[in-house]
C-alpha cells in the first residue's frame, strides 16, 4: 500500500475543504458542471469515474472463476455476506439511524436521499482495495483474484436489482431507465474495456501491464479526489449548515463495516477454512467499491442530494476503518487457528 493510498482519508479531508471553499466562490461554474449531462448522467463525472473503475478492473481475471470450487467454504461465506446479508443490513441499519434516530437532527427532505445512498454503498461491496487488504493479511492471492471476479461477475446481474428493491421498499422512487444505465455505463462498459485492455497489455511476460497499472493508478485516485471536490462544491452549503451530517451519516457505514466483517470472519472460522483464506473473505464484504456507488447515486438523484453526500462519507471513512480492520485479522491468528474446525481440518491435511 502505497504512502499516497495510506493517507487517502487526509487527501479525502483536504478534497472535502477545498469543494466546499471553491463552491462558495465560483458557485456558476459548478452549476455549469452539473448541467453536462445527458440522459441524466452527468459527463465529467461519468469520465472521473472511468478514470477510477477501469484501473481497477484491469487488475481482475475472469478466468480465475475457473477456480471458484478451491476454497469453496470461503467463497460461498464471501457470496451470502456480500449479497444476502450486506445489502439488506445496509438498509436496515440507515432506516434506523437515518429514519428514526437521528432523523430530528437531519434536513427532512434528504433524509429518504440518506437512505437511498447508504443502499447504494451496501449493494456494492469491493473490487480493487481488496488486493491491498488481502496483501496486508498475508491473505492467498489465487483466492482473493478468484472471489473479486466472481464477485464482479454477480454484481454485473444483481446490483439493479437490489438497489430497486431496496429504494422500493424505502419508498424511494427508483427511475428504472437512469439505474440500468448507470449499471451498463459504471459496470458492464469498464468491465469489457478493462479486460481488453488487459488482454492487449498482457502478453508475453505481463510486465506491460504492469507498467500502465503503475503509471495510471495516480491518475485513478486523482480522480476520486476530483469527484469528492465536484460533490461538495455542490453540497458545500447544506455541509456548512449542519456540519453534524457527515458524523450522522458515518454512523451507520461505520456498524455495517464491523457487523459485515465480524459475520464472514467468524463464519470462515466456523467452517474451517485456512486464515489466509478468511481474511480477504471477510475484508471483500466489509470494504465498498464506493465509486460504482457514487456514481449511481449522482446519476439517479444528481450533484446536490443526500445520496451522493452518503456515498462520498463511505470514502471518508473507509481506509482507517479498513486498516484497523486489517490489524484485527493479524493479530487475531492464532485465536482464529486455535478454533475446532480449522484445527481439524489442519490437521486432516496433515495426515494426507
Amino acid at each position: 500500500m502505497s504512502t499516497f493510498e495510506r493517507y487517502l482519508t487526509l487527501w479525502v479531508a483536504l478534497a472535502i475543504a477545498a469543494g466546499i471553499a471553491l463552491g462558495s466562490v465560483f458557485p456558476g461554474l459548478f452549476q455549469l458542471i452539473g448541467s453536462a449531462e445527458i440522459a441524466k448522467v452527468n459527463l465529467p463525472v461519468a469520465v472521473l469515474i472511468w478514470l477510477m473503475i477501469v484501473p481497477m478492473l484491469m487488475k481482475i481475471d475472469f478466468a480465475a472463476i475457473r477456480e471458484v470450487g478451491t476454497h469453496w467454504r470461503g467463497m460461498s461465506v464471501t457470496l451470502f455476506a456480500n449479497w444476502a446479508v450486506k445489502p439488506f443490513s445496509m438498509a436496515v441499519l440507515g432506516w434506523i439511524f437515518i429514519g428514526w434516530l437521528f432523523a430530528p437532527l437531519l434536513p427532512a427532505d434528504q433524509i429518504d436521499s440518506y437512505i437511498a445512498g447508504l443502499i447504494l454503498l451496501g449493494a456494492a461491496p469491493c473490487t480493487a482495495m481488496v488486493f491491498v487488504w488481502s496483501n496486508l493479511t498475508r491473505g492467498d492471492a489465487p483466492f482473493t483474484l478468484t472471489q473479486v471476479a466472481l464477485n464482479d461477475a454477480v454484481m454485473v446481474v444483481a446490483f439493479a436489482p437490489i438497489v430497486a428493491i431496496l429504494l422500493g421498499v424505502s419508498s424511494i422512487i427508483v427511475p428504472w431507465d437512469t439505474l440500468l444505465i448507470s449499471v451498463a455505463l459504471f459496470i458492464v462498459v469498464p468491465v469489457i474495456v478493462a479486460q481488453i485492455l488487459r488482454r492487449a497489455l498482457g502478453t508475453g511476460d505481463g510486465r506491460a501491464l504492469q507498467r500502465f497499472q503503475d503509471n495510471i493508478q495516480p491518475l485513478s485516485i486523482g480522480a476520486l479526489l476530483l469527484t469528492v471536490v465536484l460533490l461538495f462544491a455542490f453540497q458545500g452549503n447544506q455541509i456548512l449548515a449542519q456540519p453534524i451530517v457527515i458524523a450522522i451519516l458515518a454512523v451507520p457505514i461505520f456498524l455495517q463495516t464491523i457487523f459485515i466483517f465480524g459475520i464472514s470472519y467468524l463464519a470462515n472460522r466456523m467452517t474451517g477454512e485456512a486464515h489466509c483464506i478468511a481474511g480477504p473473505s471477510a475484508l471483500i464484504g466489509a470494504s465498498n467499491f464506493f465509486e460504482l456507488a457514487v456514481a449511481t447515486a449522482i446519476s439517479l438523484f444528481g450533484f446536490n442530494s443526500g445520496a451522493a453526500l452518503a456515498t462520498v462519507v463511505g470514502v471518508l471513512i473507509e481506509v482507517p476503518v479498513m486498516l484497523a480492520l486489517v490489524a484485527v485479522v493479524n493479530r487475531s491468528k492464532g485465536w482464529y487457528e486455535a478454533g475446532n474446525a480449522v484445527s481439524a481440518r489442519s490437521a486432516n491435511q496433515a495426515k494426507a
